[in-house]
């Protein structure tokens, strides 16, 4: 079982967490801002657990009664906010699971703990409904908002809210999770560190994944022969990848990190800071083709990509803008 210790990264937020803890200075609400797969629900629940735990320490002691129902997933004081849609968080949902269950006291302890994973899926009415409850909370409510995007989120809720930013993980932390805790190998675990940019989660899941070098060759031939396809054959490549148990946005970001590597090289010429310098002879041939303006153009769209993405906008419009964009630089 893990506690606070075992949390790789992140450790001004767990000095803050078990500071309000000890001291008995627990707000009313939280944001966890971070993405996907940076930890947001295990520092949740670490803290839902801490603040439950019957022995009052800075960590989850796992011995009584309170942390066992925790670990179990039924602790009555423990709410895990659910949606049905799965890209929204409705009015219904907020009213049914938060406001109108916060009026009834706490069954075992002194808080009653709300976690909302996804926050940032609700809509506007949505969060109307939970800022009322916000404003003015019971004293032992805690509410916990887990977000990708707090900027999503009204002002009015970001303003009575401690924001919680997850930031990335050095490299060096990340591989050395993967080595000792998942006993992935040197050379593999050195390829998935770099593809996943100071995201744990990422790291974890490429590292888990049969298919990564497939993806990643996939995404390398797409992007040499780009230049050459229709769209269509574009857009049916990209479809491709779906047969593969990863986001696309994850692709997106492997799209990415060849830029950023074209991008590193126009500038300084050195192959040692490429994650793709097995693919050099690309590399230097797109800088030569791509100006500076053109890879950062290239860049943005895939940011706006992954966000559209996110925002359930149509696949195929928002890869066909993508990829125009591609071509033309």
């Amino acid at each position: 079982m893990s506690g606070f210790k075992d949390v790789v990264g992140h450790s001004e937020i767990i000095q803050y967490i078990q500071n309000a803890v000890i001291e008995d200075k627990v707000s009313h609400a939280y944001i966890l801002n971070g993405e996907k797969g940076s930890g947001k629900k295990m520092l949740a629940g670490l803290f839902a657990q801490t603040l439950q735990c019957e022995k009052g320490g800075a960590e989850p002691c796992y011995e009584c009664h309170s942390c066992k129902q925790a670990v179990s997933g039924n602790h009555p004081d423990i709410i895990w906010v659910t949606h049905e849609k799965p890209n929204s968080i409705s009015v219904d949902d907020i009213r049914v699971q938060i406001n109108g269950d916060i009026q009834v006291k706490p069954y075992n302890g002194k808080y009653k703990i709300y976690i909302v994973p996804d926050a940032d899926m609700m809509t506007v009415q949505a969060q109307n409904a939970l800022l009322k409850t916000i404003e003015e909370p019971p004293a032992y409510a805690v509410i916990l908002l887990l977000t990708e995007n707090a900027n999503s989120l009204l002002p009015t809720i970001c303003s009575r809210c401690v924001m919680l930013k997850l930031r990335n993980i050095k490299d060096q932390l990340v591989k050395k999770y993967l080595m000792e805790q998942l006993q992935v190998p040197d050379y593999k675990a050195d390829v998935c560190t770099a593809f996943a940019q100071g995201n744990i989660g990422k790291a974890a899941m490429l590292a888990g994944s049969e298919h990564f070098n497939e993806i990643k060759d996939e995404a390398v031939r797409l992007l040499k022969n780009i230049d050459t396809m229709e769209l269509g054959d574009l857009v049916e490549a990209v479809k491709r990848i779906s047969a593969y148990k990863i986001e696309i946005t994850d692709y997106l970001d492997i799209l990415m990190i060849w830029y950023r590597d074209v991008l590193i090289y126009k500038a300084t010429m050195n192959i040692d800071r490429l994650i793709f310098g097995e693919e050099i002879d690309s590399i230097r041939e797109r800088a030569k083709k791509s100006s500076y303006e053109g890879i950062e153009t290239i860049l943005e769209a895939l940011e706006k990509a992954k966000a559209r993405l996110r925002a359930n906008v149509n696949f195929d419009l928002v890869m066909e803008l993508l990829l125009l964009t591609i071509k033309e630089n």
